[in-house]
């Protein structure tokens, strides 16, 4: 007896898309309304109850603001003992390298306005 298929179709073709396709894609005119009827309400106005609060953790991996600009693609080397430090701090050690860089760069910029 011939095994039968448990799928009821075929499975769809992966497709690939990049975030830029997905933001760079225009919003539909009932998309626009929506977001029109909410930006007339007030703050106050609008049901947030069902949103639960941020645990200590998710509020630990939030990035800052200044760090979300665009970035470049760049390779360098670091030496073996700084890596292990960053790596030791948990997940996200690339973007911790990218936030030092970012406040030295923001600290220096501070002391050449005094």
């Amino acid at each position: 007896m011939a095994k039968k298929s448990s799928a009821s179709s075929r499975p769809e073709k992966l497709s690939r898309v990049s975030a830029e396709h997905i933001f760079s894609k225009p919003i539909t005119k009932t998309q626009r309304e929506r977001l029109a009827k909410l930006a007339r309400k007030s703050d106050a106005a609008i049901d947030v109850s069902d949103i639960p609060p941020l645990t200590d953790e998710q509020l630990a991996q939030m990035v800052p603001n200044r760090l979300r600009s665009k970035t470049t693609l760049i390779s360098f080397r670091v030496q073996n003992d700084v890596l292990t430090w960053l790596k030791s701090k948990g997940p996200g050690h690339l973007s911790r390298i990218n936030a030092i860089l970012s406040n030295v760069m923001n600290a220096e910029q501070r002391l050449k306005r005094v």
